[in-house]
């Protein structure tokens, strides 16, 4: 298996990015401008990375922290990379990341068609706390608001060998939330 490197986001990344996000996300993709404008925010209250197998992006992720709260805005996987904990290990960056500046809890938004990624955050300790209907535009999809508490221990059961599979993940990681 080739060695996987996670390292900050820069805006040398962002064709490979973009690449990444029309072919997950479709209509909902992010623009250039807007991943530019999210990069330019760094490392004020932005924190984005990227993972790398052998020169090439196959994830990348992005968190927003201010004050005591974090927000994850996105995480998406290359589908040759699903269900091999590329997401989680992106994901443990971020709660890391998070407690580093000092949050006590973490959101996110996830589609609420995706089972994959709704299965990924509660494994990670993440549970539902509302939804926002017709969230994601221009499909209309409800978000399902979920919070993680970082004051409390780690949840049980990933801890930091997290690997998707074992989560019994399948099927994309799109988009947890934020700015869409």
């Amino acid at each position: 298996m080739t060695e996987r490197q996670l390292r900050p986001m820069t805006n040398t990344d962002l064709d490979a990015v973009l690449a990444l996000e029309l072919a997950l996300f479709g209509e909902e993709a992010w623009s250039r401008q807007m991943l530019v404008g999210e990069l330019g925010q760094q490392p004020a209250s932005r924190f984005y990375l990227v993972a790398e197998e052998a020169g090439r992006l196959v994830g990348y992720a992005g968190l927003l922290a201010a004050g005591s709260q974090a927000d994850v805005l996105t995480i998406a996987v290359d589908t040759t990379r699903w269900g091999q904990g590329v997401g989680s290990e992106l994901l443990r960056q971020l709660l890391a990341e998070a407690k580093r500046r000092g949050c006590t809890e973490v959101f996110l938004e996830v589609r609420a068609d995706n089972a994959r990624a709704q299965r990924l955050y509660h494994w990670w300790g993440f549970a539902e706390v509302g939804i926002r209907r017709g969230y994601y535009q221009p499909s209309g999809m409800d978000a399902i608001v979920m919070r993680r508490d970082l004051t409390g221990p780690a949840p049980a059961g990933p801890g930091d060998t997290a690997d998707a599979t074992s989560a019994g993940a399948t099927g994309p990681l799109p988009r947890a939330g934020g700015i869409v």
